[in-house]
């Protein structure tokens, strides 16, 4: 069977495969309307989200109530200030009037006068006010009283500010500790969730939904408390000063919240569209940008535009109605409010000149009804920016809510490396219940010997190494290395024994030195240089300005994609992994850059077992068994020489790429037609 090396045994296979479906990326609902098909639905759990939202604010309850006294203090203060204000308009009022009486006079025989003359009004009006006859205006007291008004704004402005500061760093930790239980929870969700979801859209979560609800805490929580309790303070104050004129300015109450409630439900709607749409449009220009030029490379600028353009114009519609719906609340109530003013101020004016209240109180009053309406406007602008807040968190919070992988057990330890021998037993795999991808996979691989994948795209090849990864739970059977069964091993001790070169050759943005060692983050400079001078990168490194320290950006765009590819061998390399993946890493290089990522890989197969996955078949020449997958079932397994004398499915592959396969070609093109 296989050609043997040193220390090698056979390596023995048993399969029955299906075929392999690859996960389809399809659009959800929490998606949005990618597409612009149905239109988004509002939020389906409001409350339940109001109340998890507000509940973020827990561990900070100290803090948070510490700013709630706060608003108390500073509210108070300010629902005092227009009653101190109209004791100081009665001072100048009552002065005016009694300069203007007979000094001499008592107030109540001028009060007799008055009504004996048919002046009643005006004799409640005296009876009324506290005027002193001849007496003019007591600027000591009037200056006191404006002292005291002028100290109560100013420290209740003092204390709002501080409450503010407060709030401020209060939501900034919340969110911070949001945005950690976000980023921890993305590294416990299995692969197959990111599989079916746009990653522009999950980032738009991460992004500005995040910062939607830092908005929404940091403007509408204070605001809205100050709001509901100036509203509460003002209502009682009203209804000291006249209960009569009270009962008028709370006609506004219920009619304002029939507005916003009304206006609110259809808002909420729109919002959450809008923060759908977002998502969606993120994800096209996140794909527009990662393939930029395959999108050029065949000419579809227009279309990827017309696309934006369909996307963008569900995103204005969305947001324009959204904001337009809830921007009508506050000319609604503002109508609402100048209703109630009016009503106020012509009541009030009939109750002064009949002597019923004094023109101080009566200044007081509309003043408060001013106030009245202003924290009850604000409430209705911050249930908008609640709408908002709530739809983002709602998004953010189904990443939160997302099935995690299966708890670790960790029940067994492996020693730093291990020897490298994996063995498959009755392996099965699916990525759906109702579709099996891999039955009763069964072979053995000895320490330092290459296996080689090879078959068409979509045979199941790279699924069964990410098995190895345990980057998806196979569903039977076992995979075991060195004897123990990698679901008694943690993810992170499985993956600290295997090294990973992919097809696409990803770098991260950095020094060429701190790409290598992320490999292996306590490796030294010497590691680093040692390990490129083995896959080949010191030769194309020293010509480099910098050297190891030149920058080289996310997609290292300032190598080319065979020194992109030879990084991430030395990456691997340095990582000195027992088990190692090879994923087509050879199949976006040239045939001269392919022979140096061939000697690099053979460096880096050194002394350790390697799966390589192939469509490139001069590169798995070498392998001690080639396993071939067509249909999701492995056919044949051998060496090159073994397979090419069967003349079979390795035969058939090998001739297309080397040497025409014009009978099978001609096979394949009848049977496409």
């Amino acid at each position: 069977m296989a050609r043997k090396g040193k220390n090698e045994a056979p390596l023995d296979v048993a399969v029955d495969a299906d075929e392999e479906l690859v996960p389809e990326y399809r659009p959800t609902e929490a998606d949005g309307d990618m597409f612009g098909g149905t239109p988004a639905k509002k939020a389906e759990h409001f409350w339940p989200s109001v109340k998890r939202l507000v509940g973020l604010l827990r561990p900070e309850r100290v803090m948070f109530s510490v700013v709630i006294a706060l608003v108390v203090v500073s509210v108070v203060l300010t629902v005092i200030a227009p009653k101190i204000l109209g004791q100081a308009m009665d001072v100048i009022f009552n002065g005016v009037i009694g300069s203007q009486l007979p000094a001499d006079v008592p107030i109540e025989a001028l009060i007799e006068a008055q009504r004996a003359s048919g002046n009643n009004q005006f004799a409640d009006m005296l009876a009324k006010a506290n005027i002193v006859p001849g007496a003019g205006i007591d600027f000591v007291e009037l200056s006191r009283l404006i002292l005291f008004v002028l100290a109560l704004y100013t420290v209740a402005s003092t204390i709002m500010w501080l409450q503010g500061y407060l709030l401020n760093a209060l939501v900034m930790r919340v969110v911070f500790k949001l945005r950690e239980d976000i980023q921890r929870k993305l590294n416990r969700i299995p692969l197959g969730y990111f599989d079916t979801r746009q990653r522009g859209d999950l980032m738009s979560r991460v992004t500005n939904d995040v910062d939607n609800i830092q908005s929404a805490l940091q403007q509408a929580l204070s605001q809205l408390v100050q709001s509901a309790l100036t509203v509460i303070g003002i209502g009682v104050m009203m209804f000291i000063v006249s209960w009569q004129l009270a009962l008028i300015a709370l006609i506004a109450l219920p009619l304002s919240g029939v507005i916003a409630g009304v206006i609110g439900t259809r808002s909420q709607k729109l919002f959450a569209a809008q923060w759908k749409h977002t998502g969606s449009l993120n994800g096209h220009i996140e794909e527009t940008f990662s393939g930029l030029e395959l999108v050029r490379a065949y000419g579809r600028d227009e279309e990827m535009l017309a696309e934006f353009d369909d996307r963008n114009e569900h995103l204005y519609t969305a947001s324009f109605g959204a904001q337009f719906v809830s921007g009508m609340i506050m000319p609604a109530m503002q109508f609402v409010s100048y209703l109630s003013y009016v009503l106020v101020a012509v009541v009030g004016g009939l109750r002064v000149a009949t002597g019923q209240m004094t023109l101080g109180d009566a200044t007081a009053f509309i003043q408060y009804s001013r106030e009245f309406s202003q924290p009850i406007g604000e409430i209705a602008g911050i249930a908008n920016m609640i709408q908002s807040g709530v739809a983002s968190a709602e998004r953010t919070f189904e990443i939160l809510d997302a099935d995690e992988q299966e708890a670790e057990e960790d029940s067994e330890l492996l020693p730093e490396r291990t020897d490298g021998h994996v063995q498959f037993e009755n392996v099965s795999f699916s990525y759906s219940e109702e579709t099996p991808l891999i039955k009763d996979v069964s072979f053995t691989v000895q320490p330092g010997q290459t296996v080689a994948i090879v078959g068409p795209t979509g045979a199941g090849k790279t699924t069964l190494v990410n098995l190895i990864m345990r980057f998806y739970e196979i569903t039977g059977g076992r995979i075991l290395l060195d004897g123990v069964d990698i679901r008694e091993l943690s993810r992170e001790q499985v993956r600290s024994q295997v090294g990973m070169v992919l097809q696409d050759a990803w770098l991260f943005e950095g020094t060429i030195r701190e790409n290598i060692r992320y490999g292996r983050l306590d490796a030294t400079d010497e590691e680093i240089v040692a390990a490129a001078e083995a896959t080949m990168v010191d030769r194309f490194v020293r010509q480099l300005p910098d050297g190891y320290d030149t920058v080289i950006d996310a997609d290292g765009g300032s190598v080319s994609a065979g020194e992109r590819q030879l990084l991430t061998i030395a990456r691997a390399f340095i990582a000195q992994p027992s088990l190692l993946i090879l994923d087509e890493a050879t199949s976006s290089v040239d045939t001269r850059t392919e022979l140096l990522v061939q000697h690099a890989m053979a460096a880096l197969r050194t002394d350790r077992t390697s799966f390589v996955i192939a469509h490139r078949l001069s590169t798995i020449r070498d392998a001690h068994t080639i396993l071939v997958m067509e249909d999701g079932d492995i056919v044949e397994h051998g060496n090159h020489e073994e397979l090419l004398k069967r003349q079979g499915a390795y035969y058939n592959l090998y001739m297309t790429q080397f040497q025409g396969g014009h009978e099978l070609e001609g096979e394949v093109a009848a049977e496409a037609h």
